[in-house]
């Protein structure tokens, strides 16, 4: 069975099947604020999605994280370590891209396993 979270149109924020729930690309709302507000506001979605899938961010398998300017790499990770469970740190990819809208200073989409 598959079930999809958020459906929209073009995508769902989530998809489940398997065992799996499979995350789209998250990005903050508020795109007036810098990298770590907007990491805080990308990875509280990404908490609210995997309740919302039956999982938490201790059962990520991988996350995929893309950065405009990899000059933030370091202020992103402050906010990443704090909310990443001790032990619990899943398979992480880090990249600079150009994103879509120049003000969005962080995308993260992730896999987790519903346990």
């Amino acid at each position: 069975m598959i079930k999809r979270l958020k459906p929209g149109k073009r995508l769902s924020m989530a998809t489940v099947h398997g065992g799996l729930v499979y995350l789209a690309g998250q990005v903050p709302d508020d795109l007036s604020v810098g990298v770590e507000a907007q990491a805080a506001e990308v990875l509280a979605k990404i908490d609210a999605l995997l309740s919302e899938a039956g999982t938490d961010k201790s059962s990520i398998l991988s996350a995929t994280v893309w950065l405009p300017n990899i000059a933030d790499f370091a202020a992103f990770n402050t906010v990443w370590d704090d909310w990443v469970p001790a032990g619990a740190s899943p398979a992480r990819a880090c990249v600079e891209a150009r994103l879509a809208n120049p003000s969005i200073r962080v995308e993260i989409a992730a896999i987790a396993a519903i346990l």
